[in-house]
């Protein structure tokens, strides 16, 4: 997989345990957000729309029927949305965006299948450069290192009015190690490559291991995107000129209660709690005992873990 270096887990496979404490404070969220809610309504005051932006990576066949499942749960609490979606959102409707980094072909085979029975539109993020090959940025063992990506004729089929294809760079590298120069062309390479294959414009970007800076931000709006994904796990689509997207991370074996929960967004208070707990740990390190107003250092503290799987 993609690594998501802000809520991930060295073993490929998230943790009981850890997966249990997001859950946990996840539940205690929604519970405290629905009260929240209902005062707001009490009152009269309208909280924005926005929208929540799954991320997922591979759907083997054994795991087709647990993501139909998904689906279904997905359609009965919100409305699906396009990546692409049109503002202003409905205040009054929770709303969901689909979303598929690396482009592995059992996407293509068992995934896709799916939304279209149902009308769900989703992205998929492709790497360029591994067409038709494996995902050896995964580690040796997991499933996901010997699935093969998409071919070139395998994207060019899917049906462009439910399938938007994005860029997930050219080499899938994390582009917080390499240098300015490197990361430019593969943000430039990927786009231009994914257009030419497509015959059409390529506006969207997701980075890969959900590492991103400010500088590389500023490439991506250089290079031409006009919306790009990271894995934090935030409320999306909240204005029309949002540029940097947060995304939730899914999977077909999430428990019913835990893909319940990150539907309705319960699961947005992770940011936060990660900077706290790197904050905590910095100063531990330097004798300190004092944490900023907000969770802005999250970005470059995550970039930083490490680039295990």
């Amino acid at each position: 997989m993609t690594q998501d270096l802000k809520y991930g887990t060295s073993d490929g496979q998230p943790r009981t345990f850890v997966r249990s404490v997001k859950l946990a404070g996840s539940l205690c969220f929604f519970l405290g957000d629905f009260a929240c809610r209902g005062l707001l309504r009490l009152f009269g005051v309208k909280r924005p729309a926005g929208c929540v932006v799954l991320y997922y990576h591979a759907v083997p066949a054994d795991e087709q029927a647990a993501f139909a499942r998904q689906m279904d749960t997905l359609l009965r609490l919100a409305v699906p949305v396009s990546i692409n979606a049109h503002f202003p959102l409905d205040p009054e409707k929770r709303h969901i965006a689909v979303t598929f980094d690396d482009a592995f072909e059992n996407v293509v085979d068992h995934a896709v299948p799916e939304l279209c029975r149902r009308n769900i539109p989703a992205a998929i993020f492709v790497v360029t450069g591994v067409l038709g090959e494996n995902a050896t940025w995964w580690p040796e063992g997991s499933r996901e290192r010997t699935a093969r990506i998409s071919t070139a004729r395998q994207l060019q089929q899917l049906p462009a009015d439910f399938i938007t294809l994005g860029a997930h760079t050219h080499t899938h590298p994390m582009l917080t190690h390499i240098n300015p120069e490197e990361a430019q062309q593969e943000l430039r390479e990927s786009r231009e490559r994914l257009a030419q294959l497509l015959g059409r414009d390529v506006t969207a970007f997701s980075f890969p291991f959900g590492a991103y800076n400010q500088d590389l931000v500023a490439y991506c709006r250089e290079a031409g995107y006009q919306r790009v994904f990271t894995t934090m796990p935030e409320n999306a689509f909240v204005s029309a000129d949002e540029f940097v997207t947060g995304r939730v991370k899914a999977d077909p074996s999430d428990w019913r209660l835990e893909f319940y929960l990150k539907c309705v967004g319960a699961y947005r208070w992770l940011p936060w709690a990660l900077h706290l707990k790197n904050k905590a740990r910095a100063n531990r390190w330097l004798g300190k005992a004092t944490f900023p107003a907000k969770p802005e250092a999250v970005i470059a503290s995550s970039t930083s873990a490490s680039t295990k799987m």
